[in-house]
């Protein structure tokens, strides 16, 4: 079911791609059973809550500009930035991460893979000076928090994709409140649009233009 299921959603994937997301399904258990990067119960769904989740950013975007740069603010052990890295091999990834182990694993683990658009950082965004086209996270904090810490590290001048300049989350749960307090238009995408498995009912995508 592993490679089946990104396969469903993304029939255009290249060998390379495919053999980089299915070496991802030996090391992360392996990793994990040294440090813990993803919950012990839930290292048996890596593929639907961890990787496919990840690329729900992809199914948004869908093409992005060669020379594209991302941050994943709060990477942990490398989600969303490792399987978009994998999914976008022409764009550039840094990943950052407050907690020096996990951000070792996802070191590890895109050196093991040859993933080599993607660059790491042990701290967190304030300790981040450059400018990104994109922000990526995955329940990381409140959305408010994010669009604070983030709205300095994003190009505004430098916009050459469908989508503005901006943040992309991934979260869960009723969002009205977390949007309304942002005080910025957002889009909130319900992840059931793209993708069917139970997982996916209370999922939500969330993208700001940084205008």
């Amino acid at each position: 079911m592993n490679i089946d299921l990104l396969t469903k959603y993304f029939p255009d994937l290249t060998a390379r791609q495919l053999h980089q997301y299915e070496m991802l399904g030996t090391l992360y258990p392996q990793w994990n059973e040294k440090i813990n990067v993803i919950s012990r119960k839930d290292i048996d769904n890596l593929y639907p809550n961890h990787i496919l989740h990840s690329l729900a950013i992809a199914r948004f975007f869908e093409s992005l500009q060669e020379g594209t740069s991302i941050v994943d603010l709060g990477t942990g052990g490398g989600f969303p930035g490792i399987p978009l890295a994998i999914f976008y091999p022409d764009c550039r990834f840094h990943l950052i991460d407050r907690i020096g182990k996990k951000i070792k694993v996802a070191q590890a683990i895109a050196q093991e893979i040859e993933l080599t658009n993607v660059t790491f950082q042990h701290g967190d965004m304030g300790e981040c000076h450059e400018k990104y086209d994109y922000v990526v996270s995955r329940a990381v904090m409140p959305l408010p928090d994010l669009v604070k810490i983030t709205s300095t590290n994003v190009d505004r001048n430098h916009c050459v994709n469908k989508y503005r300049n901006g943040l992309v989350c991934l979260k869960g749960g009723d969002l009205a409140d977390e949007i309304a307090d942002t005080r910025r238009p957002a889009m909130d995408i319900a992840l059931n649009e793209y993708f069917s498995e139970p997982f996916f009912a209370t999922k939500s995508l969330v993208y700001v233009p940084y205008l």
